[in-house]
């Protein structure tokens, strides 16, 4: 029998000491050796699985990276190429975007440029390299003072925080003030309250030079996960799909600084993989990439996120029953499934497959079969690993955190996909009464099959067992269990959004990005170029918003600011006034949209306050519109 003698990941081959486990029954919520047993069977499954197609097999090759060739990479995916090469220290885009910056988010940034200059002077490059405090130093002189105080929450200014940790001079920014850090310290810490105003790093660094960072380490060796909770924010919760294409490639950049900040902060190396190319089928249902997979799809079904065939196994499920016992722990019979997938290759897209001959077992093996077949892992080759490490992180609370940065990184596809499936897990956990899946048991089944990954060649697959079984077991349950948390993208992130925006427009006064966005949109335009003229609109008095609804019976209503009035409510007020022939749309068909101002375009909660909202950004417009699919 194995024992629990694993190495944490392929870069490490030592052996974990018996003593090990001093810390690791806090982050594995007791995830004992007899509840593993499942763990290793469904491993064994999988192996079984194999060896029936080896012939099949194509195998993913990981590039280890050069000196500096990692770093060059992570500020290329940062948005921040620019800052070394011939084009460095030319653009004002990454200006704009270094000063809103926090200080571990600045400080990560450093840390690589150095790493990548460094390089570049061994090999001789034929570049003007510049040394990374000028480049923080130009951008700071060219700012002058950033933030000005009028950004509520997590945008202030520190004046004594003009020095970088290691002494350097540094800009004058910084998105935690003083009285927001004694604000931390003095706030109740507890554990359930996940804050989402000042950054995760920020946070960390905080509680590391506090004393209470040294106490804080696992929860304990309850088998209960914390009940985590966001604390309602005012200005509405900004969900993954919310944000407009150009502010959400932003959010993009500033979570991958946020997480590497995070893992510098905690002392976890953060090494995003990359996969060598490699030739994959080009058609079919299993072992297909999932890009390609939804461009097939998307012929037959307009506008599909999600692959058909992963739809269809679960509808297949619900539609039978998910009271089967042991539904996703007990295997299908091998030769069957077998026979399934390749009857499913053949007739799923002509519609002459019959799903009568398939038993729930045998659909819940087809299900992980898919997720294992695909050729680059469903949490991608570049964060398979970072989701691994999560489970070193020191707190709960962190490893959320982390989770929740990492979930944002996921290209859309990926992301989608993951969605449905956890949506779909925490539904079979809620039939645990009759089916005996309860969340524990579901994560240790389900992790074998999102982290154990057959492409990364022979050499990995012996390591990839030694991965710390119970620890990817325990990231599988904070997904499920806490999936809902996790498709949110932080205020501070989208706080940040808004100061670049703000930076990008005093600084451009003919924004290209917005004059697109006013053409696309479906109404008036001479309105619009009359408001830019005046943009205290007259016939627009005070404490009032214009909302448009080109959609609805009533195009355009005036609406008085109250303390208590939410974006539903409006909603509510434009669906209410029946008239004409327009068509009718539901209360869960059309959204409050705020656009422009600060934010490229934004998709509003039901519960937003809309007088916080409005003096957060003054100058955007309102618009009901259904949401884009």
């Amino acid at each position: 029998r194995r024992s629990g003698q694993y190495t944490m990941n392929h870069d490490h081959s030592k052996k974990i000491p018996d003593g090990a486990s001093f810390d690791r029954s806090g982050s594995q919520d007791s995830l004992d050796e007899l509840s593993m047993d499942d763990y290793w069977k469904e491993l064994e499954n999988i192996h079984e699985t194999r060896g029936n197609n080896h012939e099949e097999r194509v195998v993913l090759v990981v590039k280890e990276p050069d000196e500096g060739e990692l770093e060059e990479e992570w500020l290329k995916e940062a948005g921040l190429s620019n800052l070394f090469g011939e084009t460095s220290g030319d653009s004002l885009e990454s200006m704009v975007f270094l000063s809103t910056l926090t200080r571990t988010q600045k400080a990560a940034v450093e840390k690589r440029v150095e790493t990548v200059t460094q390089t570049m002077r061994k090999k001789n490059k034929q570049h003007q390299i510049p040394d990374v405090r000028d480049i923080f130093r130009l951008q700071n002189d060219s700012k002058g003072k950033v933030c000005d105080g009028s950004e509520p929450s997590a945008v202030g200014t520190s004046e004594n925080k003009n020095e970088t940790h290691d002494g350097t001079k540094g800009p004058k920014f910084n998105l935690v003030t003083d009285g927001q850090k004694s604000l931390l310290e003095d706030m109740p810490s507890s554990d359930t309250d996940i804050n989402l105003e000042i950054s995760f790093a920020e946070q960390a660094a905080n509680l590391r030079d506090s004393s209470v960072g040294q106490m804080c380490k696992g929860g304990g060796g309850d088998t209960l996960l914390p009940n985590f909770r966001l604390p309602k924010d005012k200005t509405g919760t900004t969900k993954i799909g919310d944000l407009a294409p150009q502010d959400m490639k932003k959010v993009y950049s500033l979570a991958l600084i946020e997480l590497t900040a995070l893992y510098d902060i905690l002392g976890t190396e953060f090494k995003q993989q990359k996969a060598v190319k490699i030739k994959t089928k080009d058609s079919g249902l299993f072992g297909v990439p999932l890009s390609l997979l939804l461009e097939q799809d998307q012929k037959k079904v307009p506008g599909t996120k999600i692959p058909l065939i992963f739809q269809k196994l679960i509808s297949q499920m619900e539609e039978t029953t998910l009271e089967t016992e042991g539904l996703l722990r007990i295997p299908g019979v091998a030769t069957r499934v077998k026979g399934l997938c390749q009857e499913l290759e053949a007739k799923f897209y002509e519609g002459t497959f019959n799903w009568e001959n398939v038993k729930q077992h045998d659909a819940a093996s087809l299900l992980k079969l898919f997720i294992r077949e695909l050729p680059q892992p469903l949490l991608t080759v570049e964060y398979l690993k970072a989701f691994q490490d999560v489970q070193n992180l020191p707190t709960r609370k962190q490893q959320l955190q982390a989770l929740n940065l990492l979930v944002i990184l996921l290209p859309e596809a990926n992301r989608d996909t993951l969605k449905v499936l956890l949506e779909f897990l925490q539904r079979v956990i809620d039939h645990r009464d009759k089916n005996k899946m309860t969340l524990k048991n579901v994560a240790v089944v389900m992790a074998p099959n999102l982290f154990t990954f057959h492409g990364f060649g022979s050499k990995t697959i012996e390591q990839s067992e030694f991965v710390m079984a119970a620890g990817t077991a325990n990231v599988m349950r904070f997904l499920i269990q806490y999936q809902k948390l996790l498709w949110t993208i932080p205020k501070f992130i989208v706080n940040q959004v808004r100061k670049q925006n703000t930076e990008s427009q005093k600084k451009e006064k003919k924004d290209k990005a917005m004059k697109k966005l006013l053409k696309k949109m479906a109404y008036d335009r001479e309105k619009h170029e009359k408001q830019e003229k005046t943009p205290n609109d007259t016939d627009v008095p005070q404490g009032v918003i214009r909302v448009q609804a080109p959609h609805l019976s009533k195009v355009s209503m005036a609406i008085q600011l109250t303390e208590e009035l939410k974006a539903g409510d409006i909603v509510a007020r434009f669906l209410s006034q029946k008239s004409g022939n327009v068509q009718m749309l539901k209360k869960e068909e059309v959204f409050l949209y705020e656009i422009g101002g600060n934010i490229g375009e934004r998709c509003l909660d039901d519960d937003t306050y809309m007088k916080d909202l409005y003096q957060l950004n003054p100058n955007a417009e309102w618009v009901i519109k259904p949401k884009q699919s």
